[in-house]
């Protein structure tokens, strides 16, 4: 009898633990036997304020579980240890005018984000719940970072290597959009989440850069340009991208191995240069741009009413680093209906690809095989834009919902675009080339200056 009433007391006592670790802490952190099948992360880059000034105030990272059907839910806000910046006027929209200021590794260990307004790179672990723990921080040795590109450790055991974009060096911090030039700086990053810096990476830009990727062989850089063909340029340059060559020991060429653009100064057909931002190296190197048609064509400026459609076009990396044109110029729109083409992302079969539109709130499809594009829909998706606002920038900034980056989760099932006013990030079911509207979850993120989201 004593037998029994021990095992039953040691079956409640069992039953009890079961129950106790299904459920979330206290402060409602999820723990790992949560439900979740991944996280969404977006990055505050400040505190959402507009002052006219490039430090934003106290960097974090907004992390959300992701369920089977796509909905998130909150798990925590994590510190950067570092500030935000703004370096696109003070409206509060695409603060970095760049693609990737936050990444995370393939492997889902780690994310990384740049402090624009601390000169810093950050480097998160992620845990078992979704929750982040800041591993380290180093400077980029450049002004206003915005951009992280990443590659796995190599046959040899090398540990992954990251490069960072810069969108100044200090002489040009104040020079402004259209004559900043910016640099690259690389890191080893080992397995406890620490960065050691590479020595002799410092790699001086013609230009302003608004991302950076390896090519997925890890032989190549590639940076795209948001000012390219800018009369104010003292370097002249007209290259909306430009590849390096990657040496053994994590370095890269001194020089480009090429450059390239979809449109010259001075055209005769009065087609606005190309503002590189968002770019995907896919397939067989194949390089995909979206380009904005911001900078006039005597490269002047951007000036809003003279703002034109958006475009897309690709390349391919050869053996020896060229740049060989496969489809330039494809639009995103028509009679202004696109002129914001800014962010990428592809869908898992490679099929198709996704390009958000700032201005317009709006995604458009493309079709992929083998480097040839092909516009699918203009709106596969559509939020609240500005179309109609084609003179007037305060309107069109006081009406749109301003969509700019977006993941596809890695799963492919779901793609997470943020908004770049409202607090918001939109969620949609992927169905081949087709978006299905899952839910707006909005309130945790500030209202403005937000940049970068991940999926896993």
């Amino acid at each position: 009898m004593k037998n029994l009433l021990k095992i039953q007391v040691l079956f409640a006592l069992t039953l009890v633990l079961i129950m106790s670790s299904c459920q979330d802490d206290d402060n409602g952190t999820p723990t790992p036997e949560d439900d979740f099948i991944g996280a969404v992360y977006a990055m505050t880059n400040g505190l959402g304020q507009v002052t006219g000034t490039q430090v934003q105030g106290d960097n974090s990272i907004v992390a959300y579980g992701r369920n089977q059907d796509g909905t998130l839910e909150l798990v925590g806000n994590f510190r950067t240890g570092g500030n935000g910046g703004d370096f696109d006027g003070g409206e509060g929209l695409d603060p970095l005018i760049s693609a990737y200021a936050l990444t995370k590794t393939p492997d889902n260990r780690f994310v990384l984000a740049v402090n624009a307004g601390s000169n810093t790179l950050s480097v998160f672990t992620v845990n078992s719940d979704y929750s982040l723990t800041l591993s380290d921080s180093k400077s980029t040795n450049g002004v206003g970072p915005n951009s992280i590109a990443f590659s796995p450790s190599n046959e040899d055991g090398v540990s992954g290597t990251i490069y960072v974009s810069n969108i100044a060096r200090p002489e040009f911090a104040d020079a402004g959009e259209p004559a900043q030039q910016g640099s690259l700086f690389g890191y080893r990053l080992n397995d406890d989440g620490s960065l050691e810096a590479i020595n002799s990476s410092l790699r001086e830009l013609a230009n302003r850069p608004s991302a950076v990727q390896f090519s997925p062989d890890g032989k190549f850089v590639v940076v795209s340009s948001i000012n390219a063909g800018s009369s104010a340029l003292a370097t002249n340059d007209q290259d909306e991208i430009v590849v390096y060559g990657v040496k053994v020991d994590g370095t890269l060429t001194n020089t480009p191995t090429a450059g390239a653009t979809s449109t010259l100064r001075d055209n005769a057909e009065g087609r606005n240069l190309p503002s590189a931002i968002g770019f995907q190296i896919v397939d067989n190197n194949y390089v995909v741009v979206t380009e904005a048609r911001e900078f006039q064509s005597d490269g002047r400026p951007p000036a809003f009413p003279a703002l034109q459609d958006g475009s897309v076009s690709t390349w391919q990396i050869s053996t020896d680093g060229g740049l060989i044109p496969v489809n330039l110029d494809v639009a995103s729109g028509e009679n202004n209906t696109g002129r914001t083409a800014c962010w990428l992302d592809f869908t898992n079969d490679g099929n198709t690809f996704f390009v958000s539109n700032a201005i317009e709130a709006g995604l458009a499809s493309y079709s992929f095989n083998a480097g040839q594009i092909s516009l699918i829909d203009q709106v596969a998706a559509q939020g609240r834009g500005a179309t109609g606002n084609t003179t007037d920038p305060a309107s069109a900034f006081s009406t749109t919902q301003g969509w700019i980056d977006l993941w596809i989760s890695d799963d492919g099932r779901h793609l997470y675009q943020l908004h770049g006013f409202g607090s918001t990030i939109g969620v949609y079911e992927i169905n081949g080339s087709n978006l299905n509207h899952i839910e707006d979850v909005s309130g945790d993120l500030p209202q403005n200056n937000v940049q970068g989201i991940v999926a896993m």
